[in-house]
């Protein structure tokens, strides 16, 4: 730290408040609101320009709701979106879940954004509430923030101004390239199965037994150590693979009851009916386990369908738009067996399946390439960002 910069606290340089809401049940608070209303799930920029909300004058009057002046930089306290802070562009109220802070003579508006930009998380580290961390206003102002000249504070906020935009482009840029990534491979899997001479057949026709999900009972867990048997469900299974690295295990009994039922074997094809809904996975060895309802069990007739070849089509946006249009539920929506049953899939000829799997797999691994370099460019424009901003306050920039 530079030896002409003060630490203080930010509540002895600044002066702070919170918002409030009007209370719902009165209509005259809200209706025709012309007064701007501010949630912290809108503190999620650096210059908030608009609101969703509006309130009236007699909403302002009759809560604890502050009209803060342009300038005021906000602060998120509660829930997801605690820590995030913005710079208010025009006058506005928010709710209490919000922080404002004044705008004064000693700092730079833009000074202060960055400088809890760069402070979230040990300020995070702070909240209570688990799940949804709560910041105190207290908190805030406890804040020990760097007091440069206001000179200096300008010429970090012109550097910092300049690096993020730089990083910003570049991002978007890989944000972009990484969508387009995804694209072309959803484009190329929809015209590589768009073939009309192909049979047409249903899932249950191309498979040996009926297709049938995992066990509806509550499972008995144990360690491996007890004697456990690997138990999987639709959170293990991704595109292709099963993740077996965060699997639980469940006690012997239940598994030979289980195993009686449903025992999966080396290339069935697993199918998620909710949660990672239409994602399947396939079985790559002879390992012994059980599965949840979550999952439906795949075996396919190998005189009809590669193994490998049904995993790709599953797995492809040909099956996904029909899957997506047979979902059930409201809370968490489902996939039904006998809507699975029925999905109609194209079945090129056996001798062909094979070649078509080796065109697909070259294909996902060059994307797959693509998508891991746009997806290390995004992560290195967040860690250069933070590279910045801790330069910056240790007045090194």
């Amino acid at each position: 730290m530079k030896k002409d910069w003060e630490i203080k606290k930010l509540g002895d340089i600044c002066e702070t408040g919170s918002g409030g809401t009007p209370l719902k049940g009165h209509k005259e608070y809200y209706e025709n609101g012309t007064i701007p209303w501010l949630r912290s799930g809108e503190v999620c920029k650096k210059d908030i320009c608009e609101s969703e909300l509006f309130i009236t004058e007699t909403g302002l009057k009759k809560s604890s709701a502050k009209l803060f002046p342009i300038n005021t930089v906000l602060v998120a306290m509660y829930g997801a979106t605690a820590g995030q802070t913005g710079i208010l562009r025009f006058q506005s109220t928010t709710n209490q879940a919000v922080c404002g802070i004044l705008p004064n003579s000693k700092l730079v508006p833009e000074f202060i954004y960055y400088f809890f930009l760069s402070y979230k998380d040990k300020l995070i580290a702070q909240a209570v509430g688990g799940a949804q961390p709560n910041i105190s206003q207290e908190k805030i102002c406890n804040s020990p923030i760097p007091v440069p000249p206001l000179e200096e504070q300008k010429r970090i906020v012109k550097i910092l101004d300049k690096k993020f935009a730089q990083l910003e482009t570049i991002k978007t840029n890989a944000q972009t390239n990484l969508q387009n990534a995804k694209d072309l491979l959803f484009a190329e899997l929809t015209k590589t199965f768009s073939n009309e001479t192909w049979s047409k057949m249903t899932l249950q026709e191309v498979c040996t037994r009926k297709i049938t999900d995992g066990t509806h009972q509550t499972p008995k867990y144990c360690t491996k150590e007890e004697g456990g048997f690997p138990f999987i469900s639709s959170k293990d299974v991704t595109k292709e693979y099963i993740d077996w690295s965060n699997i639980k295990y469940i006690v012997p009994e239940l598994h030979e009851e289980l195993h009686k039922r449903i025992a999966p074997q080396k290339n069935d094809v697993l199918l998620a009916k909710n949660g990672t809904t239409g994602v399947a996975a396939i079985v790559e060895d002879d390992r012994i386990f059980d599965i949840y309802v979550t999952l439906a069990v795949l075996r396919p007739n190998q005189e009809i369908i590669n193994p490998r070849y049904l995993l790709a089509i599953v797995n492809s946006p040909l099956c996904k738009k029909q899957f997506d249009a047979h979902l059930k539920g409201s809370g968490v929506p489902n996939l039904h067996l006998e809507e699975i049953q029925k999905i109609i899939i194209p079945v090129s000829p056996l001798n062909e399946q094979k070649k078509l799997i080796s065109k697909i797999e070259v294909l996902k691994e060059k994307i797959h390439s693509l998508q891991e370099i746009y997806t290390k460019q995004i992560a290195n424009c967040n860690e250069l960002k933070q590279a910045y901003l801790q330069k910056a306050f240790e007045g090194e920039l």
